[in-house]
């Protein structure tokens, strides 16, 4: 299976949700955008071309088979335990990352430092369901700056068990960045906020292919 053969939604309207539709629509991939805002959701889908079509995230859920939920982790949390069996056989991209305001005007883990969201996820869904952890490791800005670049393109990271990041990889390509792979589950505190290979992290900064394999 190939991302082609399958339907993919995004729920979740805010920012990181608003730029990877736009990046979607920009590769030229279609998708279903749905969220709690659902004007929101329209008012992104009326700059994108007819690549969104805006449904409720039930229809979402009935209808995707590749779902990236672009929400906070307690949302993501509730997402699961709502649709929970619902779920199962379906391709779940989170790209979320586990901080909150750390009342200084910065951010700042809310699980246990050696935790990571990916990982936690992971292990709610039920049976059937894959999760992949991607579109997390740049922040929103540098989703909208970074996507096109040339001549070189730059790296989205993420990690998978399976084959479901196969899938997962075709879909950052049509978002125009390049993927790489840092390995299972188990790595995703490498690609979370404060990790050594997200933007604000080690790292620190918008990286290449080459650069990314010097970098893993």
């Amino acid at each position: 299976m190939t991302i082609s053969d399958s339907t993919v939604a995004i729920i979740g309207a805010g920012n990181i949700g608003g730029r990877l539709a736009a990046d979607f629509a920009a590769g030229g991939q279609a998708f279903l955008l749905a969220g709690r805002d659902a004007e929101a959701a329209r008012k992104i889908a009326s700059d994108l071309d007819g690549h969104a079509e805006v449904v409720s995230v039930d229809e979402a859920v009935e209808r995707a088979g590749v779902l990236v939920v672009a929400v906070w982790l307690d949302d993501f949390k509730q997402f699961i335990a709502q649709y929970g069996q619902q779920l199962a056989g379906k391709v779940i991209v989170d790209p979320s990352n586990p901080v909150g305001p750390d009342g200084e005007g910065g951010y700042r883990k809310v699980i246990g430092e050696q935790e990571s969201s990916g990982q936690i996820l992971a292990g709610l869904l039920p049976a059937g369901a894959r999760l992949v952890k991607a579109f997390g490791t740049l922040s929103a800005p540098s989703l909208s700056a970074a996507a096109r670049q040339e001549p070189e393109r730059a790296v989205l990271f993420y990690a998978a068990d399976d084959a479901a990041g196969d899938l997962v990889a075709e879909l950052i390509r049509a978002a125009d960045f390049e993927p790489v792979r840092v390995g299972g589950l188990d790595q995703s505190i490498r690609i979370e906020m404060f990790g050594d290979l997200h933007e604000y992290g080690a790292l620190g900064r918008v990286v290449t292919r080459s650069e990314a394999l010097k970098a893993i």
